[in-house]
């Protein structure tokens, strides 16, 4: 017997590269002492309370909004959902709830079985499919539809899921089959029918729809990697097909009418044996490995691989202990990290993954306004500390037909299979270049980094790629948005703990100390908003700024509050973001550690301008001034919080019926502070959400899915 202790996904920061930093392309925005010295922005948000909304009609049945018509609430620290004066919030769709007819009720207690018929655990990214009244596909039906949702991971101290065991599971090696069973079948995706009667929404069990894809459901490999020496394992030969999908955080959905979920920090579930490197000689994988995270002999997260013999369990073990790859799973990691698509209305097509759209720690995918006779265009980020912006171009040009086709994944194949993939480069005039990963680029073509053969290295191999041209390393890509009136990106970048005075620049520019309780936290504490603005979506350049920084309302307002947030609308760590079809309004998330002494995690409505739309401010830190441009100065009309979710939970995912009159939301691992040892003890729960909101069974947290309405049934945000 032994013990590990578990991996710190957010610690992820194995971009070891020379590669300049964001901020240390910015030479002609940063100065000691001159460059436009004294410079700064001016705007007084006014305070706020009940508010009218303006809206534009538009043609899709919702509105556009232009101010917000909502009372800003309160921070909040109760173990409740809070929304605004007027709004009802109602829980709907919980981990373990079942998913067909004759799957037990869930007790809650640890007992419950069956987790490939049940809703899985930490519900994340979020997507709306309709459906007619006879149950067709339908764009305008606003009563009836499937919610795509990722259920990313689970809650953990030390290897086990606890709170889905009896007695918490077991957090030592080797883990009982039974208890890894559980956890490989709470990850994954669910696709959940829900309806409402016209006063209520409830999910339908016995829908047709209604199943679940986890970590053992079988995928086919797509894309330019198709087939590729290093995807080759035990189960797959030829390397065409895999099993899984793992750590799913954010979302998208195809202008041709598909579901795409990004496999995020997949690489902590893969256990190397300490002499894997000497294993596999001078294979250049070795590399590969340590820069998606996975050095020889760290642990797993949960141990999965010592399970038993069986082959479900000893495909986490990346180690190649074979005579080749066709006889082990050294491959096997190297299945996951991509995009994969799914057509949520046929229940019988296996997922994708696309490999043209990079191999990394995926968050969202935001498409660009798809145009006649143009490239379909994909925005995405690698949410790790260091990493980069993507953007995927397809060969194929966008033909209106396909967005109301019979065969869905068959547009997916057109439009994703072949294109090409940029990696983002920020320059110092406030412009920035897309640079091509493919064999087309002589860079790669002859890099002394490492080895590319094939566009197949590209597509598995992608930071790599990207660092070898000397893309922008990021804090944290998270998830990104684009605005449906400008066509404008929003990438959220959540915080970083790393930044230092010496590095300060103009894109990030705040270093500073903030005091939660007696501790004390440094760097960007609080995160902020990055806004592109590409020339054309497939064109090779942009501009950018920054749209608004996270902060305390009561934050120095020349070095932290460099947007002027106030207690209506002040903000740490924006992780979620998407905008609403139906109104335009920009809806942000947090997922914060650094400001919940003040209050729980948050949802936050914006109604953003453009980029360039406010001016330059310096920051000082020392001798060294900064100077930075950031966007407009919000009021509690263009920014405000909305939701105030219970303890310890993460605010994210995000869709709306297309009459923008239902949002749905979920709350992700309430009470994940909870120890291990007080399972059973629910007076030591740090959240006792939903079941204190009278949803199901037990005292145990769930994640859960809630869906948000207006008491007079208008618009959300109105």
């Amino acid at each position: 017997m032994s013990t590990q202790n578990p991996t710190n996904f957010n610690d992820e920061d194995s971009n070891t590269t020379s590669n300049t930093a964001f901020e240390q392309v910015l030479d002609s925005r940063l100065s000691r002492r001159s460059l436009f010295k004294g410079a700064g922005l001016v705007g007084v948000a006014a305070g706020a309370t009940a508010l009218t909304g303006c809206a534009t009609p538009m043609s899709g049945g919702g509105a556009t909004l232009t101010s917000l018509g909502f009372k800003p609430v309160a921070k909040s620290l109760a173990d409740k959902v809070v929304v605004p004066e007027g709004y009802t919030a109602q829980v709907i769709y919980a981990l373990g709830d079942p998913l067909t007819a004759t799957t037990p009720a869930f007790k809650n207690d640890g007992t419950d079985a069956a987790f490939e018929q049940r809703a899985g655990d930490h519900h994340d990214g979020m997507e709306w499919f309709g459906l007619d009244a006879s149950g067709q596909p339908s764009n305008a039906f606003t009563s009836r539809g499937l919610l795509a949702m990722n259920h990313e991971a689970t809650t953990d101290e030390k290897l086990s899921s606890f709170f889905i065991h009896p007695n918490g599971g077991t957090a030592t090696l080797p883990r009982p089959a039974a208890e890894v069973d559980k956890e490989l079948a709470i990850h994954g995706l669910s696709f959940v029918e829900v309806q409402t009667n016209g006063k209520q929404w409830a999910y339908k069990a016995a829908s047709p729809f209604n199943r679940r894809v986890t970590t053992m459901t079988p995928a086919a490999i797509h894309g330019p990697a198709r087939g590729s020496e290093h995807l080759v394992t035990k189960f797959s030969a030829d390397a065409t097909s895999s099993r899984g999908t793992l750590n799913n955080c954010g979302t998208g959905k195809t202008p041709w009418g598909t579901f795409v979920s990004g496999e995020e920090n997949w690489y902590g579930y893969f256990f190397r044996d300490a002499k894997d490197d000497d294993a596999r000689k001078k294979d250049k994988q070795v590399q590969a490995l340590k820069r998606y995270g996975r050095k020889a002999g760290e642990a797993s997260r949960h141990g999965w691989e010592s399970a038993g013999a069986d082959d479900r369990f000893v495909r986490w073990n990346n180690s190649a202990v074979a005579a080749s790859a066709k006889e082990d799973y050294r491959n096997e990691m190297n299945t996951f990290g991509y995009v994969v698509e799914v057509d949520a209305y046929d229940t019988k097509a296996p997922m994708r993954k696309r490999t043209g759209l990079g191999r990394f720690a995926h968050e969202s995918v935001a498409f660009a306004r798809p145009v006649a006779g143009q490239p379909i265009v994909a925005y995405m980020g690698d949410d790790a500390r260091g990493e980069y912006i993507y953007k995927f171009v397809s060969e194929a040009k966008w033909d209106p037909k396909d967005a109301s086709g019979a065969n869905r994944l068959a547009a997916g194949d057109k439009y994703l299979d072949k294109g090409t993939l940029f990696a983002a480069r920020f320059k110092g005039d406030g412009t920035g270049e897309w640079l091509e990963l493919s064999m087309n680029n002589p860079v790669l073509a002859g890099s002394s980094y490492f080895e590319f053969k094939s566009n197949a290295d590209m597509a598995i191999f992608t930071r790599l790629a990207a660092d070898a041209v000397g893309a922008t390393k990021m804090d944290r890509p998270e998830w990104n948005g684009v605005h449906p009136r400008t066509g404008e990106v929003y990438f959220t970048l959540t915080n970083n703990s790393n930044r230092t005075a010496a590095t300060a620049d103009a894109v990030n520019p705040r270093v500073y100390t903030d005091m939660k309780g007696s501790k004390e936290q440094k760097g960007n504490v609080n995160g902020h908003i990055v806004r592109l603005a590409d020339a054309s979506p497939a064109g090779a350049s942009f501009k950018w700024d920054i749209y608004v920084f996270g902060a305390e309302a009561g934050a120095d307002k020349s070095t932290v509050n460099l947007s002027n947030l106030t207690d209506e609308n002040d903000m740490s760590s924006p992780d979620g973001l998407v905008f609403s079809p139906a109104t335009g309004v920009c809806w942000i998330q947090t997922d914060d550690g650094a400001y919940t002494d003040k209050t729980n995690c948050m949802m936050l409505a914006a109604i953003p301008g453009k980029q360039g739309d406010g001016g330059p401010r310096t920051v000082k830190h020392g001798d060294k001034n900064v100077t930075t441009f950031v966007g407009k100065t919000p009021t509690p009309t263009t920014l405000a919080r909305f939701l105030v979710g219970p303890k310890g939970s993460e605010i994210t995912g995000w869709c709306e019926t297309p009459d923008g009159r239902a949002v749905f939301i979920n709350i992700q691992h309430p009470g994940e502070s909870t120890k291990m040892a007080d399972v059973n003890d629910p007076s030591k729960y740090e959240s006792q959400w939903p079941a204190n909101a009278g949803y199901g069974a037990g005292q145990r947290p769930r994640s859960a899915t809630i869906v948000i309405t207006k008491n007079d049934g208008g618009t959300i945000g109105s």
